[in-house]
């Protein structure tokens, strides 16, 4: 289990699929170091998400954890349907007929799940297949049949994704399986939703309404693997809850050389919001097959944690990979020799003096200024919504930063907030006798020790739960 002397600050999400779905092997992840559990829609049904949901519960029951899940929608993700014998082989120059109607395809005709594919692509248009492995062009419409040419072949397998870097599609971002998926998310009361393919700021607007006719307040993650979106980033940014960095579409519809410096300004962007922002797809691939990560995952790990992300994520790697526990350990070792360097921390963000909440940032900003000069060990806060864990985050405090609350719901929800940590507290009284009690938590726990000093955040009055607008110094007597 991991220990106060070895917290990783960056947080790591682990897909789950068969590698890892069973309780044995979640428990196993768990104490390596995961914090946020992902449910990839794309693949598996109802019932076997259901059965990784009351798992995960069940063990945060157990173990007194926090791990937060994390719904990931499919989207209108374009895909070949059924090959014969699992994989046919495509020629260059050969004439490849991609049809909307249901059949197992050859290497001359295959079908898709995309209705309005011949309706959307243009003639000339590129299709990428299997993140770019096969390129085909679009030359003659029949119907609903598009018929392409197979520019660069190789083995075309069932169900491989397809990309139009090219063209503008008509889909919606939430499509009728996703809008089925969503009402099972908010029914199961997941902490976090991931929005597949968002191309403008209307997409999340539309999810967050979804959201909010249905009672909930779950958090959206915008996922960002289109060019729309990185021409609409900022209003993105603004209304997301948090941000996803998935590079595996991204460098597939743009040129994938642009995606390092796109990841950094999407990362810097973020930081400045106070938005978290997740790093994602092909982490340590190699671990798939291997034991061990390659040199280039290790230092692309590090540089996600030194740029400024607040979590790192796993895909295949634990999903259907043979070292899923291994994957985790490789993964946080990394990540605290990374959290050593310097850079990682004390990164103040302007505040905006238009903000709503000005005078509540700044009390935020001077807590973790402050922190810095009297090196204190922890900031300790009290909160009812959660907004303190992220303005908090947003500045990289080195100090500790424990959030104390009394919604057993936002617990896990800002688990995946960089360097949070909560706990369970329903006992507040008065802010004094509240600071003392959670003063000698601390101390049982051993995060505190006599002559540490911390520093206590909370809103005064304490019943009328503003947001933060007080500190205090303390030192442990």
């Amino acid at each position: 289990m991991i220990t106060s002397s070895d917290f990783n600050k960056t947080k790591i999400i682990a897909t789950v699929g068969p590698a890892c779905q069973n309780k044995p092997m979640l428990a196993g992840l768990i104490e390596r170091g995961v914090s946020i559990f992902r449910l990839n829609f794309s693949h598996g049904t109802h019932a076997q998400h259901q059965q990784v949901i009351d798992t995960v519960r069940e063990l945060n029951q157990i173990q007194g954890q926090h791990i937060a899940l994390l719904q990931d929608l499919q989207g209108p993700k374009l895909r070949i349907g059924e090959v014969a014998g699992d994989a046919v082989k495509l020629t260059q120059g050969a004439k490849l007929t991609i049809t909307t109607e249901s059949m197992v395809g050859t290497a001359e005709k295959v079908s898709t799940t995309y209705q309005d594919l011949a309706k959307d692509v243009q003639i000339g248009d590129k299709l990428l297949v299997d993140d770019g492995k096969i390129m085909l062009k679009a030359v003659e419409k029949q119907g609903t049949d598009l018929i392409t040419e197979v520019l660069h072949g190789g083995w075309l397998r069932s169900k491989k994704g397809i990309n139009l870097p090219f063209t503008q599609l008509s889909s919606p971002s939430l499509t009728v399986k996703d809008q089925a998926d969503l009402q099972f998310g908010l029914q199961n009361d997941v902490e976090w939703i991931a929005l597949s393919f968002v191309r403008d700021v209307q997409d999340v607007v539309d999810l967050k309404a979804r959201i909010a006719a249905a009672g909930k307040t779950t958090r959206v993650v915008a996922k960002i693997e289109k060019p729309e979106a990185l021409d609409n980033i900022d209003a993105i940014i603004q209304e997301a809850d948090a941000v996803m960095v998935a590079r595996g579409d991204l460098g597939v519809e743009i040129a994938m050389e642009r995606v390092p410096l796109e990841q950094k300004r999407i990362v810097s962007k973020c930081n400045q919001a106070g938005k978290p922002v997740i790093i994602a797809t092909q982490m340590m691939e190699s671990m798939i097959e291997s034991p061990t990560p390659t040199r280039a995952e290790t230092n692309d790990i590090a540089n996600a944690v030194i740029d400024g992300a607040d979590a790192v994520m796993l895909s295949a790697e634990t999903a259907v990979g043979k070292y899923p526990c291994e994957v985790i350990q490789q993964m946080r070792k990394t990540i605290l020799v990374a959290e050593k360097h310097p850079a990682v921390y004390n990164r103040y963000q302007n505040i905006a003096s238009h903000s709503p909440t000005f005078y509540n940032e700044n009390v935020v900003q001077t807590a973790c200024r402050l922190s810095q000069e009297i090196k204190a060990k922890a900031i300790v806060c009290m909160t009812q919504s959660g907004w303190v864990a992220f303005e908090l985050a947003r500045h990289r405090p080195q100090a500790a930063m424990f959030f104390f609350t009394a919604n057993q719901s936002l617990l896990n929800t800002i688990n995946l907030i960089w360097g949070a940590r909560g706990y369970y507290y329903d006992k507040m009284v008065s802010t004094d006798d509240t600071f003392a009690d959670i003063e000698q938590l601390l101390i049982q726990t051993q995060y505190l020790k006599k002559g540490d000093v911390f520093i206590s955040m909370a809103s005064m009055p304490i019943q009328a739960r503003l947001h933060t607008n007080m500190l205090k110094v303390n030192i442990v007597a």
